[in-house]
């Protein structure tokens, strides 16, 4: 499972009001960011009263079954399509996996709400495509939702490379070139972000990871 930790809230308040947001949708997660006690049902609550003390209209939330889950997240998204629609933005308390995952299944500027930190095994077989690092330091609202250092398979922060060719990667040519996808999509939104993003701070990685909830709660229980 993916091991998450809430967003400093400057973090989220300056990236719903770079879009000038007044309205927000909330997406929590039932698997991962529930058990990390991060993106749950309570979490949602939280944030939602959080954010309507700060001023903010919170047109809706849900807490989709897993929300990197594509098939089941665009669901999700369709049974709440009223509330999304009248949302400026959409907040998701989950990974940068299902930050994606919601910025693929709505039309909306997506936002994380959760930095993402490390990866917990998984013990089934199946088939997977990496789209976060959890590096800790999420530049996934500043580029539509979609992770440029992963996506892309010479891990670029900013681009595209000169190798790029018809919008499509040089190294994975049946694919188009994630920041041509970057673009685009910010544009669609009617966003414009044509600033280069600064370094990583690969400091905010944890190595190894490690998080103790009993540690939060006090300490082991007997």
């Amino acid at each position: 499972m993916i091991i998450t930790r809430p967003r400093e809230w400057e973090r989220i308040t300056d990236g719903l009001n770079s879009i000038d947001a007044g309205s927000v949708f909330i997406m929590g997660c039932g698997q991962c960011a529930t058990v990390a006690n991060t993106g749950g049902e309570k979490e949602v609550i939280e944030m939602k009263a959080a954010l309507e003390q700060a001023g903010y209209v919170v047109s809706g939330w849900a807490v989709g079954e897993v929300t990197c889950h594509l098939g089941g997240t665009k669901l999700e998204s369709r049974k709440h399509h009223g509330e999304i629609d009248d949302a400026d933005a959409v907040l998701v308390l989950a990974c940068g996996a299902g930050v994606q995952t919601v910025a693929d299944s709505v039309s909306k500027p997506v936002f994380p709400g959760l930095e993402s930190l490390f990866l917990g095994n998984v013990m089934r077989h199946g088939v997977f495509e990496e789209r976060c690092q959890m590096c800790g330091d999420c530049v996934l609202d500043l580029t539509a939702g979609i992770c440029p250092v992963t996506t892309c398979p010479k891990g670029l922060l900013n681009g595209p490379c000169g190798g790029m060719w018809n919008g499509m990667c040089e190294v994975l040519q049946d694919r188009e070139c994630t920041h041509v996808r970057i673009q685009r999509r910010l544009k669609e939104q009617g966003r414009n972000n044509t600033a280069m993003l600064p370094p990583k701070d690969f400091s905010t990685k944890l190595k190894p990871g490690n998080v103790n909830l009993r540690k939060k709660r006090g300490g082991d229980r007997p």
